[in-house]
């Protein structure tokens, strides 16, 4: 893996990274500096503890461009973008419109793919493996920033999920908060060590390595399993088969075998439904926080809120008002269909 770092017309950060050195990326960014204002504010909802970013000023983002006027697409044929090359391999870049900056964290873009009309699913192994190089590159140099509690990178995928471009791409945050979810995490795996004397992320894998019901894929190095208490209608928790903290501390078999396996995995859910559409998803990276997280695991959960060919699932008035989830589908017949998505 070989980065380039560069900067964009209005100082933002830009990095390419690219498979093999040698490739020319003196391009520059001839748009005007006009910086977006931001000025994100975090506040603490003293009913739940929980920190709520206010960012007023991602109300005038870009919202669903015509292909022609991606921003994500390289520049070239008279078209300017957020990435000034005419062709790329991975690019990562600051978000013009953050949710997080300054004090309470940073946000990138990651661009997975120069092609508008693709998806992770597309990609050859290759280029994956370059994917969670840059992840893992991105989370190693945030983590050294003053004031970081956590990495976490992430891909929305499709309208349904709330995603406003198109082009293939993901993000990354780096929170100066704990996030609820994290925090969830963190008791719970006390808890655990307390009553029993063993991890609980080690138990939840090894549950459900021997429930084998419940697995859809495994390898020699990661197992995919949807969860006992999966909260959507098509779930699946893919672990490591060595607990870490993060993506830096992955071995080299564990990368070489992650593209095969999480290909293979998006591609069933593409298959899932039958239709020409791709599945909606969203998959997300749990890393341990840089302090205290020392019980938790390194895991990506990928979930889709379709549950039929013509139906969503929403989080309505008990998932989004008591954060309490109701599933329409059973985690062993969802993990049956999912292994005969071939």
């Amino acid at each position: 893996m070989h980065r380039t770092v560069t900067e964009l017309a209005d100082g933002r950060e830009l990095i390419y990274y690219d498979s093999e050195p040698g490739r020319d990326r003196s391009a520059r960014d001839p748009r005007p500096p006009d910086r977006v204002e931001s000025t994100p504010e975090l506040r603490r909802d003293a009913a739940t503890g929980d920190w709520v970013t206010i960012a007023a000023h991602r109300q005038s983002r870009t919202y669903h461009p015509p292909a022609d006027a991606c921003p994500l697409c390289p520049s070239r044929d008279g078209r300017l973008g957020e990435i000034p090359a005419a062709d790329y391999e991975v690019a990562v870049f600051e978000n013009r419109f953050p949710s997080l900056a300054g004090g309470a964290g940073r946000c990138e873009v990651v661009c997975f793919t120069p092609e508008h009309g693709a998806g992770f699913a597309d990609l050859p192994p290759e280029r994956a493996r370059l994917v969670l190089d840059a992840w893992t590159d991105r989370t190693a140099e945030l983590s050294a920033r003053s004031g970081v509690r956590q990495v976490y990178c992430f891909e929305n995928r499709g309208a349904e999920i709330g995603v406003t471009l198109a082009h293939p791409h993901g993000q990354i945050y780096a929170f100066s908060t704990l996030t609820p979810r994290t925090a969830k995490h963190l008791a719970a795996a006390a808890a655990h060590r307390a009553r029993t004397g063993r991890n609980l992320f080690e138990d939840i894998l090894e549950e459900a390595r021997a429930a084998s019901e419940r697995v859809v894929l495994a390898g020699e190095h990661w197992t995919a399993f949807v969860p006992y208490a999966a909260r959507w209608p098509y779930e699946v928790h893919l672990y490591p088969h060595r607990r870490v903290p993060d993506l830096t501390r992955l071995g080299e078999a564990e990368r070489a075998e992650f593209p095969r396996l999480y290909l293979d995995l998006l591609r069933r859910f593409d298959r899932l439904f039958g239709l020409s559409a791709p599945t909606p998803y969203i998959a997300a990276w749990h890393q341990a926080p840089l302090t205290g997280g020392e019980e938790l695991a390194l895991h990506l959960e990928l979930f889709t809120v379709r549950r039929t060919a013509d139906r969503l699932k929403y989080t309505a008035g008990t998932e989004a008002g008591m954060d309490a989830f109701m599933n329409d589908v059973a985690p062993e017949a969802a993990a049956r269909r999912l292994r005969e998505a071939v």
